[in-house]
C-alpha cells in the first residue's frame, strides 16, 4: 500500500504542487523563526560575554534610595574613595570608573545623526597600559581636556568630521562644542543599534550625567591566581545596600538571559503568525486530498474489491500525506534558512549593525520543521482519508459517491451555530468586562467565532452567492450565471477555499480598524486639546530636558507664552500621586483644558488642580485639602482650587505650579515644553524657537502637525509590519484559490468540452472561471472584513474607558481596498485555471470519463 501510495503521489504531482507550496510556506516561517532568533541570541549572547572580558567583578550603584520617610540617603554613585578602597584591595589587578548618559552629536546642517534612543555618551578611562580596552583607535587618541571628545568612526564618518575638528554636542541642555581628539571602532549595544557613541573625559562626564567625584559603574580585573568569587567577597563590604556587585561572568550570563526572553518574545509574536498561515494551509490541504480522493473513487474502490480493507485505503491517503508532508518540511527548512539570512540583512538595511557569527540551525529546529511539515498535512488528510474508507465498493465502481447525508449537514449546522454564539456571547462579554481581562475573553470568542463561521460556512454560501447570482448573470451573461452556480455546486469545497481568505482578512481588518481609530484618537488629542503653535522636547524622547530649555525660550524675543510639563509626584498617606508642575499664567494659553469647577487661576495661588476620573476615585472637590509629602521628603499641605477633565497622555491626574513641584527634587525630570511664538505657527515661528535653543541636535521642535504625521506614522508602520507578517497566510489563500479552480477545472474536463461543443468560446469559459474564483474570492472577504469590523468594535469598547476620545472609525477607504484586492486576487488566481480549461481540446474533453 505504501508503494501504491508513492505511486499515486508521483501521478499526481502537478495537483499536489500548491499542498507542497503551502505547507513549504508556513515551515519556512517557523524554522527561518527559529534560526534567526537562535542566530542572533548566539551573537548578542556571545558579544555580551566578550564586552566583560577582563571584568572579574561588576560593581554597579542604584543612586540613592529612600529611608522610611521618602528621604533620600546614600551616595548618588560610587565615589573615588570607594574605587580608592578597592583598588587597594590584595588581588585587585585594574579598577576603571564609568559613568554614561545621553549624548547627540549634530552633522553639517545640525540634524542629529542617529537613533536618538540609542545615542550614547560615556567616559574614556585609560587603565595601567594608558589605553581603555573597549575603544580601538583608528585616529587620534582619546580626550584628555575637559574641551576633547572622542567618537565613534559610523558617526565620525556620518558628520564628515576629522581630529581637530569643532564638535556640536548636546546632552539634555545647552549645546556645547568640543574640539575632535581621535575616532574609535566599538562594539559597543548603542553604535550596533545604529546610533552614536560620545566620549569625554571623566570629570566632564561626571558633571553632565551624575555628579563630579562619582561613577555610575566600576569594572575591576584580577591578577593572574585571585579568583573572582575571592575578590567578590573581599568588595562587598566596601558597598552600600543601594549597589550591587558581581562577578563578569554571572553578569554576562545574567544579560545573555535578558536577551534570550527578549528575543523570546519577538520569537514567540512571529511565530503566532506562522501558525495562522499553516492553519490557513489545512484547508488547502484538506480541498486538495478532498479533492483527490473523489477523482480516484473507482481507483480506492477496485482496492476495496481486491482485498484492501478499510484501513489499508485509509493508510495509503496518509501515506501519501506523510510523503508530501516530508518534501515539503525539507524545502521549507532549507527556504526558512534562507529567510533567516534575509531577515539578519534587512535589520542591518535599517541602520543597525549585529555582531558577526555563523548561522545557527539548532537540531531543535530541524526536529520542529519536520514534525510541523509531516502533522499539518497528515492531520489536513485525516478527514478526507477517513471517508475514503466509508465508500462502499460496490457504489464507488459505479462513481456514485458517498454524498453528505441530511443527518449530516444537520449536525453540521447545528454544531456550527453552537460555536459561533458560544463565540459571540464570549465576545460581547469581554465588551461588559472591559480591561485586559475583558480583551482577553474578546480574543477567546473571536477564536470561537472563527472556528463557528469555518463550520457554517456551506450553508451559507448558497444564500449570499445567490444573492448575487441575478447581477452576475445580467452583467456578464452565461458565463456569470454558470460562475456563480459552478461556485455553490459543491459549498463545502467553495466554503474550505473561501475560510482560508476570511481568517487572514479578518485579521487584516481588525488591526486596521483600531490603528485608524486610535490614530483619529491622537489626531483629535492634538487637535482639541493642544493649543500650544510647539511642543519641544527630547529627540527620540530619550529623557527629560534640562530647566535651562524653558528659562531660555521664556526670554526669548517672539516667544509669547511658554510653560515646562514637569513630570514629578507626591505622596498622599502611603501612595504616590503623578503630578504635572506647569505655568500657571500661560498654561491655559497652550491646553485647552476643560474646567469641570473651580478655576486654573487657582495654580497661580499654589492650589492644586485635580483630574475628574481622579476627582471621583479619591472624592475630592474644589476646596478639599491634601495633606502631601514631596519629593525631598518636605510636607505640605494644597488645597484643590479645580476640576478638570482628563488629558492622559498631555497632563497627569494632579496639576500643581511648577514653581511648587520642582524645588523639591534634585533633578526635575521636563517631559516637554510647550510654546506660542507671535504671530501664531510657522515655518519662521519654528526657527525662532530652534534658533532660542542654539540649534541643538538633540533638541525636537515639533508643530501639531509634526506631532500627527509621528504618531500617524508610528501606526502605519506598526500596520505595515502586521500586514507583512499576515502576508504569508494571504499568499497560502490565494494558492488555495488556484489550487481549487485547477482541480475543480479538472474535475468538470468533460463538462466543459460539453460547453465548448454547444457555442461556449473560449474567451467565456476563462470568464466562467475568472468569475467563479472572484465570487469565491469576494465571499471569503466579505464575511472576514464583516467579522473584522465586530472585532475592532468590541475590543475598541475595552479601549473606551481609557481613552475619553474614543470612537470608532470604520476606514471605508482601506476596506473598499481590501475588497478589491480580493477581488483582483480571484482574477490572478484563475489566471492558469482559466487558460487551461479553455485550450482543451473539446472532443477530448468530452471522451474524459
Amino acid at each position: 500500500m505504501f508503494r501504491t501510495a508513492l505511486r499515486n503521489v508521483l501521478a499526481h504531482k502537478a495537483r499536489l504542487l500548491m499542498t507542497v507550496l503551502a505547507v513549504t510556506l508556513g515551515v519556512a516561517f517557523v524554522s527561518g523563526t527559529l534560526v534567526f532568533t537562535d542566530t542572533l541570541k548566539k551573537s548578542l549572547s556571545g558579544q555580551s560575554a566578550k564586552d566583560y572580558e577582563g571584568v572579574a567583578v561588576s560593581v554597579t550603584s542604584y543612586g540613592q534610595g529612600r529611608d522610611e520617610n521618602g528621604q533620600k540617603e546614600g551616595e548618588p554613585g560610587l565615589s573615588q574613595q570607594t574605587l580608592d578602597k578597592v583598588k587597594a584591595l590584595p588581588g585587585v589587578d585594574s579598577v576603571s570608573g564609568r559613568v554614561s548618559g545621553f549624548a547627540g552629536v549634530g552633522d553639517e546642517n545640525g540634524k542629529l545623526i542617529g537613533s536618538g534612543w540609542s545615542n550614547k555618551g560615556g567616559n574614556y578611562t585609560p587603565v595601567k597600559d594608558g589605553k581603555d580596552p573597549r575603544y580601538a583607535f583608528i585616529q587620534g587618541a582619546g580626550p584628555a581636556k575637559a574641551d576633547e571628545v572622542a567618537l565613534d568612526k559610523a558617526t565620525a564618518d556620518a558628520g564628515k568630521y576629522q581630529v581637530g575638528d569643532k564638535v556640536r554636542v548636546a546632552t539634555n541642555g545647552p549645546v556645547k562644542e568640543y574640539s575632535l581628539a581621535g575616532v574609535f571602532t566599538t562594539e559597543d549595544g548603542a553604535v550596533q543599534a545604529g546610533g552614536s557613541l560620545v566620549l569625554f573625559d571623566t570629570k566632564v562626564a561626571q558633571e553632565l550625567y551624575l555628579k563630579p567625584g562619582y561613577f555610575q559603574e566600576l569594572s575591576v580585573g584580577a591578577k593572574d591566581g585571585t579568583s573572582a568569587d575571592k575578590l567578590l567577597a573581599d568588595i562587598k563590604p566596601l558597598i552600600d545596600e543601594h549597589t550591587k556587585a558581581q562577578t563578569g561572568a554571572a553578569l554576562a550570563e545574567e544579560q545573555a538571559k535578558q536577551i534570550e526572553k527578549g528575543l523570546g518574545q519577538m520569537g514567540t509574536m512571529l511565530l503566532v503568525f506562522a501558525g495562522i498561515s499553516l492553519f490557513v494551509g489545512i484547508f488547502l490541504i484538506y480541498n486538495t486530498f478532498t479533492m483527490l480522493v473523489t477523482q480516484r473513487t473507482k481507483e480506492l474502490a477496485l482496492l476495496r474489491a481486491v482485498g484492501a480493507n478499510r484501513g489499508q485505503v485509509m493508510r495509503s491517503v496518509l501515506a501519501e500525506a506523510l510523503v508530501v508532508g516530508v518534501v515539503s518540511a525539507v524545502i521549507g527548512l532549507i527556504s526558512g534558512v534562507g529567510l533567516a539570512v534575509a531577515m539578519r540583512s534587512a535589520i542591518g538595511s535599517f541602520g543597525a549593525k549585529l555582531p558577526g557569527g555563523d548561522l545557527v540551525i539548532a537540531p531543535g529546529t530541524v526536529i520542529a520543521a519536520l514534525v510541523i511539515g509531516v502533522l499539518v498535512t497528515t492531520l489536513a488528510a485525516l478527514l478526507p482519508a477517513w471517508r475514503t474508507g466509508r465508500i462502499a465498493p460496490v457504489a464507488a465502481m459505479g462513481s456514485a459517491h458517498l454524498p453528505a447525508t441530511a443527518k449530516s449537514l444537520v449536525v453540521r449546522n447545528v454544531l456550527g451555530s453552537i460555536i459561533s454564539v458560544l463565540g459571540i456571547g464570549l465576545v460581547l462579554l469581554g465588551v461588559s468586562s472591559g480591561g485586559d481581562s475583558g480583551r482577553m475573553t474578546i480574543g477567546a470568542g473571536a477564536f470561537f467565532m472563527l472556528i463557528g463561521m469555518i463550520v457554517l460556512l456551506p450553508l451559507l454560501s448558497k444564500p449570499v452567492i445567490g444573492a448575487v447570482r441575478p447581477l452576475l448573470q445580467k452583467v456578464f451573461g452565461v458565463p456569470g450565471k454558470l460562475a456563480s452556480q459552478n461556485a455553490v455546486r459543491n459549498p463545502r469545497r467553495t466554503a474550505v477555499t473561501a475560510a482560508s481568505l476570511a481568517i487572514g482578512l479578518t485579521l487584516v481588518t481588525t488591526l486596521s480598524v483600531l490603528g485608524i481609530t486610535v490614530g483619529k484618537v491622537v489626531d483629535r488629542m492634538s487637535t482639541e486639546k493642544l493649543k500650544a503653535d510647539y511642543r519641544v522636547s527630547m529627540a527620540g524622547d530619550v529623557g527629560g530636558l534640562d530647566k535651562s530649555v524653558a528659562e531660555t525660550l521664556a526670554k526669548a524675543p517672539g516667544i509669547k507664552a511658554v510653560s515646562p510639563q514637569t513630570a514629578g509626584y507626591f505622596m498622599v498617606g502611603e501612595s504616590f500621586r503623578s503630578a504635572s508642575g506647569v505655568n500657571p499664567a500661560t498654561i491655559g494659553q497652550l491646553l485647552n483644558v476643560e474646567v469641570l469647577s473651580g478655576s486654573l487661576d487657582s495654580l497661580g495661588r499654589g492650589e492644586l488642580a485635580v483630574a475628574e476620573k481622579t476627582a471621583k476615585d479619591q472624592k475630592l472637590s474644589v476646596g478639599s485639602t491634601l495633606q502631601v509629602q514631596y519629593e525631598d521628603g518636605e510636607k505640605g499641605s494644597l488645597k484643590v482650587g479645580a476640576v478638570y477633565t482628563d488629558m492622559e497622555g498631555l497632563l497627569s491626574p494632579y496639576v500643581i505650579d511648577d514653581k511648587i513641584l520642582s524645588p523639591h527634587s534634585e533633578e526635575p525630570y521636563i517631559r516637554e515644553v510647550y510654546v506660542n511664538v507671535d504671530g501664531g505657527a510657522s515655518k519662521a515661528g519654528q526657527q525662532k524657537v530652534v534658533d532660542a535653543l542654539g540649534k541643538n541636535p538633540a533638541i525636537n521642535v515639533a508643530t501639531r502637525q509634526d506631532m500627527r504625521n509621528e504618531m500617524g506614522g508610528m501606526i502605519n508602520t506598526m500596520l505595515n509590519i502586521m500586514y507583512g507578517l499576515l502576508g504569508m497566510a494571504l499568499i497560502i489563500s490565494v494558492l488555495g484559490v488556484v489550487n481549487t479552480l485547477a482541480m475543480s477545472v479538472f474535475e468538470r474536463t468533460q463538462e466543459i468540452g460539453m460547453l465548448r461543443a454547444i457555442g461556449l468560446d473560449r474567451s467565456r469559459v476563462k470568464n466562467m472561471i475568472r468569475l467563479e474564483a472572484v465570487v469565491i474570492s469576494l465571499f471569503g472577504a466579505v464575511l472576514g472584513v464583516a467579522i473584522g469590523v465586530f472585532l475592532a468594535w468590541a475590543v475598541g469598547t475595552t479601549l473606551a474607558k481609557a481613552m475619553p476620545s474614543y470612537e470608532l472609525v470604520l476606514p471605508w477607504d482601506r476596506i473598499g481596498i481590501f475588497l478589491l484586492l480580493a477581488a483582483v486576487v480571484g482574477v490572478l488566481a484563475a489566471m492558469w485555471p482559466a487558460r487551461s480549461a479553455a485550450r482543451l481540446n473539446m472532443l477530448t474533453a468530452i471522451k474524459t470519463e
